[in-house]
């Protein structure tokens, strides 16, 4: 599973073991224990990734494949925008901050960490 980080500054991203139920359960509870408010709910993450990127072919022959990964969208003549369909977390409140997981097949997941990693720094996408 992966899973993004949303802040106002920047995106983060991890490569977790866990199944999305198992993460959100504990999430629940710590925020039960801690008096905590938690909102999960199904929706969209997406970032941008240069037009020009190599492995973007790839992706668009996965995203065929992969009922969580839209195709590449083109947004201008540099960016291409790549939206995954999975669950919001966070504490519900106005602001964007959260966190995104989203289940894809192996070989999705590996592929999107290595564009990641390839385009911006080590785990960090910036907004």
């Amino acid at each position: 599973m992966l899973k993004f980080t949303y802040t106002e500054t920047e995106i983060r991203l991890e490569y977790l073991n866990q199944s999305l139920e198992e993460l959100i359960s504990r999430r629940f509870i710590l925020a039960m224990r801690v008096g905590g408010r938690l909102v999960a709910e199904p929706g969209t993450g997406s970032f941008l990734l240069p037009a020009n990127f190599p492995l973007l072919n790839r992706l668009t022959t996965i995203a065929r494949l992969e009922e969580n990964l839209a195709a590449p969208c083109p947004v201008d003549t540099e960016f291409v925008e790549i939206s995954l369909r999975g669950t919001w977390l966070s504490t519900g409140g106005e602001g964007g901050d959260g966190i995104f997981l989203v289940e894809l097949g192996d070989y999705a997941e590996r592929l999107i960490l290595e564009i990641c990693r390839t385009c911006f720094s080590l785990e960090s996408l910036r907004v």
